[in-house]
């Protein structure tokens, strides 16, 4: 793990990593930052998070404070569901973070629960290769310790030292892109069908059992439980006005350093790149928000990590993703495969995702292959312009960001392609990870 930080005062989140050097287990925890507060079913925490202006670490941006504050108005006690089935193949952060931090992240889904009326926290992560489950996954895997291993034995020290208000559990979700969706977490515990639901109603209205159910990513948590101890206040502290606190980066690609970083909000994108080392080789792009979100172009390196400096540039900032893409790799090559990827992704439940993804990824591979026409390049725009917007999630409309945020900035490959009989620049290895198939 990379551990940078732009500022000695950004070192919250992994404070506690920094300190140890290794996991924190429950006693290392309570001595770097004491018992957490009274898990109390009031407003008081809902009041702080508001104020601290938290928004959702996932990805979409909400305002943690108004979501708690929808599921709390429910009528019918709640469930907290910790969102760490981090989907996208380029993030880390959140697999880092339980991994070295785990108390942090279920002191927050602890205080949250107290604050909505909770009585059950189901954490949710990736089921791993030949993990398996029952209390022997462990030796049939020779030793082998998964994320939900980490996870299960954090919740076990809670138990035995009486931490554990709420009953705690955790569930290993298929390791699908689009199963980390809410909706899609909620269906999972539910029935065990890792699939996206159309809304409304939202999971806050109507979740896990037809209770409100508070879903939040595991980084989110992480910051309710500081907040609760350190206020309101001290959260704005850093950051920018607009968007306080920090946030942890997954940065990966041609850098000297990849691993997960924190940072404050509005830190730019080329200074996010130097906690990690910086470039190691010239950089032709920059892909934010990993496969739903968008390339940048590296004179946008200055760009402040802030939501509404990117909308502005018509750029998405996603769950903190950052890969470094090499002047020597084709990012149109690199782009038809995440784009075949994601149409092989989808849940195969509505139009967009069962037809409009697999012919956008077709005509990228077409455009990679050297062998695109004009009449191609009119009938993607087609594509794209009617995609967005009619999908049971937001699956096909990231993937229609990502394609078209790469047409935009691979101008050059794009005409080289145009002209050459191949690619000269495809020869080299892929820089964008695709998992293998499960």
């Amino acid at each position: 793990m990379t551990t940078g930080t732009a500022t000695s005062r950004a070192v919250r989140l992994l404070a506690g990593y920094h300190a140890l050097g290794r996991r924190a287990g429950l006693r290392d925890h309570l001595a770097q930052y004491g018992a957490p507060p009274p898990a109390a079913a009031d407003a008081s925490l809902i009041r702080a998070v508001e104020e601290s202006g938290l928004t959702g670490r996932g990805g979409g941006g909400f305002p943690t404070g108004r979501k708690l504050r929808s599921v709390a108005a429910g009528r019918r006690p709640a469930v907290v569901v910790v969102n760490a089935a981090e989907g996208e193949p380029a993030s880390g952060k959140d697999r880092a973070l339980l991994t070295v931090a785990p108390h942090l992240v279920l002191d927050g889904a602890t205080l949250a629960a107290g604050a909505v009326g909770a009585r059950e926290i189901v954490v949710c992560v990736h089921a791993e290769r030949d993990a398996g489950e029952g209390p022997d996954a462990g030796a049939r895997r020779g030793g082998v310790t998964t994320l939900a291993d980490t996870v299960r034995r954090a919740i076990a020290e809670r138990e035995q030292a009486r931490l554990a208000p709420v009953p705690l559990r955790v569930t290993a979700v298929p390791p699908r892109y689009v199963a980390s969706e809410e909706t899609s977490l909620v269906r999972w515990i539910d029935a065990g069908d890792a699939r996206p639901s159309f809304t409304p109603p939202r999971p806050f209205e109507r979740g896990v059992g037809g209770r409100p159910t508070l879903v939040g990513n595991a980084e989110t948590f992480a910051h309710i439980a500081l907040i609760a101890r350190y206020g309101p206040g001290w959260f704005r502290s850093c950051g920018s006005r607009e968007a306080p606190g920090t946030a942890l980066f997954t940065v990966s690609g041609a850098v000297a350093r990849p691993g997960v970083v924190e940072a404050p909000l509005g830190t730019p994108v080329g200074e996010i790149l130097r906690l990690a080392g910086g470039p190691s080789e010239p950089l032709q792009a920059v892909l934010a928000g990993g496969y739903g979100g968008t390339w940048l172009a590296p004179e946008l390196l200055d760009l402040p990590t802030t939501p509404s400096a990117f909308e502005a540039a018509g750029l998405a900032l996603g769950p903190g993703i950052l890969v470094a893409l090499p002047e020597r790799a084709c990012g149109v090559a690199e782009s038809a495969r995440v784009l075949a990827w994601l149409a092989a992704e989808t849940a195969g439940q509505c139009g967009p995702c069962v037809h409009g993804l697999p012919a956008i990824a077709a005509d990228f591979a077409e455009i990679a292959a050297c062998r695109a026409s004009t009449e191609l390049y009119r009938r993607l725009d087609r594509r794209l312009s009617v995609v967005p917007g009619r999908g049971a999630c937001r699956h096909p409309d990231g993937a229609v960001r990502f394609a078209a945020s790469a047409l935009r900035v691979f101008g050059r490959h794009l005409r080289v392609h145009a002209r050459a009989k191949g690619c000269l620049f495809a020869q080299w290895p892929s820089i964008l990870p695709i998992p293998e198939e499960w």
